[in-house]
């Protein structure tokens, strides 16, 4: 077990504080809200033709997460710390960079979320496996949405995929 973790928390405990301020709680989840949220990605289309794919990840991590403003305090251990909005709506005009990303990672790809301070798009493929996408490339921030929230919420230094 991490030294850092208790048996009875998900997340360490810098973690597990910072997503419960923000409203998380164990058993959070509200299908109702995802639900809404894969209805409006799946009805836009873009004015080229783009449109979001919608797969069962994409919808448990809206569940659990979605509408969360993460906050962290504290500088990061080797990047600043991320502040989060959990809305996949941040990614809604953002289709075509998705799907190309998707088509690059061989699977799907759907808009998580946004880091408010430095407007970078968090994207989750239809695996679990979470990115961030901003002006300077494409990065992977972990295996699932627990690995991605605890290195974004820490901030340790994401694995580039690809150039800008």
């Amino acid at each position: 077990m991490h030294p850092d973790r208790t048996a009875t928390t998900r997340f360490a405990t810098p973690v597990d504080a910072t997503l419960r301020a923000a409203g998380w709680q164990p058993g959070r989840w509200d299908i109702k809200q995802a639900e809404i949220w894969a209805d409006a990605l799946r009805e836009h289309t873009s004015p080229a033709g783009h449109r979001h794919t919608v797969f069962p990840a994409a919808v448990e991590a809206w569940a659990e997460f979605g509408g969360l403003r993460v906050n962290p305090h504290g500088s990061g251990r080797q990047i600043a710390a991320a502040t989060l909005h959990l809305d996949p709506l941040h990614g809604l005009h953002l289709a075509r960079t998705l799907g190309d990303l998707g088509r690059a990672l061989a699977t799907e790809v759907s808009p998580l979320g946004e880091e408010t301070d430095t407007g970078t798009l968090l994207a989750i493929d239809a695996e679990g496996r979470v990115y961030a996408l901003d002006h300077t490339g494409d990065w992977y921030l972990g295996p699932d949405i627990d690995h991605a929230l605890a290195a974004l919420i820490t901030g340790l230094q994401p694995t580039r995929l690809t150039g800008g």
